[in-house]
């Protein structure tokens, strides 16, 4: 009898073991091994910094022009910050936080030096990033050098080297940054000041030159000063378009006014803005010669201001130099007014105005009785009556031209004074 023989059955395989993770303690073994060879390359390149100095500034020249230019001015001063920096550099690798406040003060401060010299920031960013990338690359070569079979272990630390260069990048920039807008606020202040001066009339001669500078206007040359309120502020670039293409203009935001100091053309009028938004007045001076002068052209302009119409409009100086001479002396105009209209103060006030809208309206009118009676309503007659009327009670003779200058100015001292 034959016995069947059974085969022999195999073992099942197993499953094949995962790897087993690093534990804590062989992570920072390690981040140990790993900062040990940091130091050690880290304290040669602090020994070799002069010449880690050297190949940076080399390596700027050859490619940021802005630094080129910086080092061809002053050799010296660039080398130092660059040599400086980069100490902080490597001894922040070696001591993070004994090293950290001096390094963030050194960045800020490059930052701040290099906006007041007006630097590009992009060339400044890049130097920074040159120098940790020559920071990197001389760690790796010292370690390849000493200790090749420990680059592996660089790897596990150029996270913190690059982390440092993007803190201080961002540093720089902040500080860069702050400095550029304090230096903004101060050039506009300084404006706003020898603007104000010039305004002002009291601008010393030794700051013409650098008020011009200021303003891109010359020293010498022709201008008037535009006065303005009301409207839309007068900053803004419609009302700069306001004086039309190719008008040099700088504008000054007074307390009670704006104000617009003009280069005018020789022989050319001075410039009235063309449109201005409603309910805007504007006033306009006279012409004068220099810098020097335009708190005088200011003074003018004022005086041109109170003669616009108070629902908006310009009124240029030279159109209106009789009454710009009773606002300019308020006090002589009221007693222009008494002298010339006071006779009729005996009036009923209702009979009083009717004589003195019939004088004006008639001076409007260049002296024509039949034109000022359509726009009175009235008949031509009328009108000459109540002429006569006002010659009887005030003695004056309106055909005698000196008596009908008086009359003329006392009427416009009356509108503009309130009398």
């Amino acid at each position: 009898m034959h016995h069947a023989v059974r085969p022999r059955t195999l073992p099942r395989p197993g499953p094949v073991p995962a790897p087993r993770p690093r534990t804590p303690r062989t992570r920072s073994l390690i981040d140990a091994d790993a900062l040990r060879v940091l130091h050690r390359a880290a304290r040669v390149l602090l020994d070799d910094l002069p010449r880690l100095t050297d190949r940076l500034i080399a390596v700027l020249q050859e490619q940021e022009p802005a630094y080129r230019a910086a080092v061809e001015a002053d050799p010296t001063a660039i080398w130092q910050e660059a040599h400086r920096s980069l100490r902080h550099s490597v001894s922040s690798l070696l001591d993070p936080r004994g090293a950290r406040d001096a390094a963030r003060r050194c960045s800020w401060k490059i930052g701040a030096t290099r906006a007041e010299q007006g630097l590009p920031l992009d060339a400044l960013l890049h130097a920074f990033r040159l120098g940790g990338s020559l920071v990197w690359q001389g760690l790796v070569d010292e370690t390849s050098r000493a200790a090749p079979e420990d680059v592996r272990l660089l790897v596990h630390v150029a996270a913190d080297v690059w982390n440092f260069v993007d803190e201080h990048c961002t540093l720089v920039a902040d500080a860069y940054r702050q400095t550029e807008r304090q230096l903004a606020w101060r050039r506009e202040n300084r404006v706003r000041l020898l603007a104000a001066a010039l305004l002002d009339g009291t601008s010393r001669i030794a700051d013409l030159p650098e008020a011009a500078r200021a303003l891109d206007l010359p020293e010498q040359g022709r201008y008037a000063v535009v006065a303005v309120t009301g409207g839309r502020p007068t900053g803004c670039p419609g009302a700069r378009a306001a004086f039309g293409p190719g008008v040099r203009v700088h504008w000054h935001t007074g307390a009670a006014a704006d104000y617009g100091i003009v280069l005018v053309g020789d022989g050319e009028e001075v410039a009235v803005p063309e449109e201005q938004a409603p309910g805007t007045r504007a006033g306009v001076s006279s012409a004068v010669e220099g810098l020097a002068a335009v708190g005088e052209a200011r003074r003018l302009a004022d005086t041109a201001l109170r003669l616009s119409p108070e629902e908006g409009g310009a009124a240029r100086l030279t159109d209106h130099l009789p009454a710009a001479l009773v606002v300019s002396s308020p006090e002589l105009g009221a007693a222009l007014v008494d002298r010339l209209l006071g006779p009729l103060a005996h009036l009923e006030p209702a009979d009083a105005d009717v004589l003195l809208d019939t004088l004006a309206t008639w001076l409007a009118c260049d002296g024509s009785a039949q034109r000022a009676s359509r726009r009175l309503y009235c008949h031509r007659n009328t009108v000459l009556n109540r002429l006569r009327r006002y010659e009887q009670l005030s003695g004056r003779s309106l055909s005698r031209p000196s008596d009908l200058v008086e009359v003329s100015l006392a009427l416009t001292a009356r509108r503009l004074l309130g009398r």
